[in-house]
């Protein structure tokens, strides 16, 4: 080949690589408006106007999940340090917007093979004990992600219940990954029920059910999800994620992830009478991203308190990177589930 021509051929191929990644990045990054109209929230949820409240100065938070006990606020997440390790960290706050530094609580373990990385958890408290499903990453995302489990007196320091993850993809439908349990403690029928996300390792597509008596051994009852997307919602056209599930009163609530595509996504909610049949919000998304926000890419995972007379709902949101952790509050109990959906 004339040395003229292969330069010419080499310096077309950076050209087109460069244009590829910049249009992947610029993609990535578009702001994305859930809603014709840009409004951020629906439904009398409100954000609050200083977000986020979690930085990412010490490294990407995400994943949060909130407990308030006495007059604290404590909040388990996943984070993204400068070790760097993927890990999950506990912090602390007297008022839902103003918390101390991350210290990581359950870091990955190379004794396994399972998790190369630990994330998305979500816990229960039971008596003086508590009880944590988190995910974890094999090396290659390839091969899948799964669940495990791990008990704290403290909720500082913490014991796996298992070597192995004690729950896995088996399915057809979920692919090779199962992610972001979600767990209530049924007291009527002395079980676990989880509200798992299964599918694609870089984001799960359905949300499926499995139930539990001891947190360990695991039954899936259902051969398919229980929540899946509705392609008639543009928002949530693509997969549904992320399900935070909490009891209030005779429902079950879930706060979930849409995603319009793979890079862009609000958060709906739904509920239920039994934790499998769901009715979506009239006014979903509730959650939008924000114009030039610090989420004006996305809104994921999300976790939320009631306080008495309000709702507090945490949430990471992404713009880029890093992602960090805002708040959402909605004043009073009823969540708007007979109103008429909006134009």
């Amino acid at each position: 080949m004339p040395q003229r021509f292969f330069g010419r051929t080499v310096v077309c191929l950076v050209v087109v690589c460069l244009s590829v990644c910049l249009t992947a990045q610029a993609a990535e990054n578009k702001e994305y408006l859930a809603r014709p109209e840009g409004a951020e929230t629906t439904a009398g949820w409100v954000k609050y106007k200083n977000n986020p409240v979690v930085f990412g100065d010490n490294g990407t938070v995400n994943d949060p999940y909130v407990l308030k006990e006495g007059d604290t606020y404590r909040m388990w997440h996943t984070w993204w340090n400068d070790d760097p390790t993927v890990s999950l960290s506990l912090i602390e706050s007297k008022d839902g917007i103003n918390w101390t530094k991350p210290k990581t609580i359950l870091a990955p373990n190379p004794k396994t093979d399972w998790e190369h990385r630990v994330d998305r958890a979500r816990l229960v408290k039971r008596g003086d004990t508590y009880h944590m499903w988190y995910t974890g990453h094999r090396k290659k995302s390839k091969d899948g992600y799964s669940i495990g489990y791990a008990t704290s007196k403290d909720g500082w320091n913490w014991r796996r219940m298992s070597d192995r993850p004690v729950l896995e993809a088996t399915l057809p439908w979920e692919k090779p990954t199962l992610m972001c349990p979600s767990v209530v403690w049924d007291e009527k029928a002395n079980q676990y029920q989880m509200w798992y996300c299964a599918g694609d390792s870089y984001e799960p597509d359905v949300i499926g059910y499995a139930t539990s008596p001891d947190g360990i051994n695991w039954t899936k009852p259902f051969s398919k999800p229980v929540f899946t997307a509705d392609p008639n919602n543009e928002w949530e056209q693509s997969k549904v994620g992320g399900g935070y599930v909490t009891r209030h009163g005779d429902w079950y609530l879930m706060f979930y992830i849409g995603f319009r595509d793979r890079d862009h996504a609000a958060i709906g909610l739904a509920r239920s009478k039994d934790g499998i049949n769901w009715q979506r919000h009239p006014q979903n998304p509730i959650i939008c991203p924000t114009k030039g926000g610090f989420d004006s890419r996305a809104c994921y995972t999300s976790c939320v308190a009631f306080d008495g007379q309000k709702w507090l709902l945490w949430y990471n949101g992404a713009n880029g990177w890093p992602e960090e952790i805002g708040l959402v509050t909605h004043e009073g109990e009823d969540l708007g589930f007979d109103e008429k959906p909006s134009r």
